[in-house]
């Protein structure tokens, strides 16, 4: 078929035996059609000015917020507490987002094309922020719609292929439980597959994903992410009226049952069908296979396309894969360009134009990809080399005093600001001194003794969220009663607590809406702010 596919050949021997020309006639094809989206969209919408870059020309409602750190600025007043949580989220899109999208979508390129895995991450980073950069949240949500069809059809496609490879359900709960790795470490029982692997609802103490953690700690993280993070706030504030709004929140409900069939069980299989690899546990073994020592369960998709996919369809998932990764990547891109330009630049340079908030909104697009990109080493040793994990430990630890704040601020009008600050910088002393911790003592690899703390081994980073957000709730509370309350404009006269809009609603046009659709429970919750 050519040179380049004796290339790929012999760079990638084991994974691409029959990697055709078609394949690659197929993701050319998905790119360029990418890209012309992206351009197409980006002309219809102004690029020179601060809504038509950051909020599509709200073509998608003109709302005067722009963030959530906005909302809370507002209803609290003071600037030091928007600063705080405009900070706090560029340091999480680098630790849980960028960085982990960057890896994730360079190991799937480093598995299908055999190529270096910084050189897969450039060329991510090239395609996406090609049109991310030059178009801002109007190319964003265009291919973003784009690759949702070709993500959906592409995984329909997979999932049926490789239950047909396994023979069904029932089947794969037989051959999973039997999936042993042939190299193995002596005297340790962790190539075992995980007797509870088919529970939904684990032990409360041995579980991997105890159900205390799964029910309570995960429902505190997704209301941060789908209430507060502005990924999903920004999406929603650039619709173009209130029924837009909720029905994009109700669809994007709805798709969030999807993983479960297309993510979770083919990993399943994955793991079933190849456990030298997927399911490997030797670490020279694991170098070899991915060229991490703590595992290489992070293939297991990308090995399930390669292994099971015919031509064609091979380079259709391979397409659909890097859609999944650079469609998030795009909304974190412009997402955090927004919260650093208007609410901290733009807060130190008030009479700073319009022209130069845009340039600096690009300019830390390039800076957050620069540090994500030195943050990778880091993330391929952590959690035993498992992104879902190293996702949800850090969300953990930095996301619940979060949750604490917005939640009382939206449902308790005595909240004030000096409650909510101090809540927030506990929470965050709290949860970065067990993220140390969790970095200092990584998890032990297969046959190695564990010498992490007590508070590591005894407390999983699930329940420790739930721990954290009722801390934080608790200094909230108790400093909000101890000084003196928010005045009427912050409560009332913006309508920016849930129990005062009623009133206003029948004589009072609604301008400004807040979507907070819980991935836990797939609701869509309308937080009605400000009236005129």
């Amino acid at each position: 078929d050519g040179p380049l596919h004796t290339y790929i050949q012999h760079s990638a021997p084991g994974f691409l035996l029959a990697f055709c020309f078609s394949d690659i006639i197929v993701i050319a094809t998905y790119f360029l059609l990418n890209l012309a989206v992206g351009i197409w969209s980006s002309c219809r919408v102004s690029r020179n000015t601060l809504n038509g870059y950051f909020l599509a020309g709200r073509d998608m409602a003109w709302w005067p917020i722009v963030t959530m750190p906005e909302y809370l600025g507002r209803r609290f007043g003071g600037e030091r507490i928007r600063t705080y949580l405009a900070v706090l989220s560029l340091m999480l899109s680098v630790f849980t987002k960028i960085s982990t999208d960057l890896y994730s979508g360079a190991l799937f390129v480093q598995v299908c094309l055999g190529w270096n895995l910084y050189l897969s991450t450039v060329l991510m980073l090239v395609v996406t922020a090609l049109y991310t950069i030059a178009g801002g949240l109007a190319a964003v949500i265009y291919t973003d719609t784009l690759q949702t069809v070709i993500m959906i059809v592409g995984a329909i496609i997979l999932t049926i292929t490789a239950f047909n490879k396994i023979g069904g359900y029932s089947n794969l709960e037989r051959v999973y439980s039997i999936a042993v790795p042939s190299k193995i470490i002596p005297n340790s029982t962790c190539h075992l597959p995980r007797q509870d692997a088919m529970h939904l609802f684990r032990d409360a103490v041995t579980g991997d994903l105890p159900w205390p953690g799964m029910t309570l700690g995960l429902t505190i993280l997704a209301t941060w992410y789908w209430c507060t993070d502005q990924v999903i706030v920004q999406r929603s504030l650039s619709a173009k009226n209130m029924s837009h709004v909720k029905g994009a929140s109700i669809l994007a409900a709805y798709l969030k049952m999807l993983p479960f069939i297309f993510i979770v069980l083919p990993g399943m299989i994955s793991r079933a069908l190849y456990p030298d690899s997927v399911g490997c546990v030797d670490p020279d073994e694991c170098v070899r296979v991915c060229g991490a020592e703590v595992g290489c369960s992070n293939i297991a998709f990308p090995k399930l396309v390669i292994e099971l996919m015919p031509s064609g369809l091979r380079g259709l998932m391979i397409a659909v894969m890097m859609a999944a990764l650079m469609s998030s990547l795009t909304s974190i891109f412009n997402s955090s360009s927004t919260l650093f330009t208007m609410d901290i630049w733009k807060k130190h340079r008030p009479r700073a134009t319009e022209r130069e908030l845009l340039l600096v909104g690009r300019i830390v697009t390039v800076i957050l990809v620069v540090v994500s990109v030195v943050w990778i080493p880091i993330l391929q040793s952590a959690n035993s080399g498992q992104l879902y994990v190293y996702i949800q430990s850090v969300t953990s630890y930095l996301a619940p005093p979060v949750t604490a704040v917005f939640t009382l601020a939206v449902f308790w009008k005595r909240t004030n600001e000096q409650g909510a600050f101090w809540g927030l910088m506990v929470g965050l002393v709290v949860g970065v001194c067990r993220m140390v911790l969790e970095f200092a003592f990584p998890p032990h690899r297969c046959g190695v003794v564990d010498s992490a703390p007590t508070v590591l081994r005894s407390v999983h980073y699930l329940h420790f969220a739930i721990l954290l957000c009722g801390l934080t709730a608790i200094v909230v509370a108790v400093v909000s009663l101890l000084t003196p309350p928010p005045t009427h404009e912050q409560v009332c006269t913006h309508s920016l607590v849930l129990h005062t809009h009623n009133s206003l609603i029948n004589t009072q046009t609604i301008s400004e809406v807040r979507i907070c659709s819980s991935k836990s429970y797939h609701t869509v919750e309308l937080l009605l702010h400000r009236t005129e």
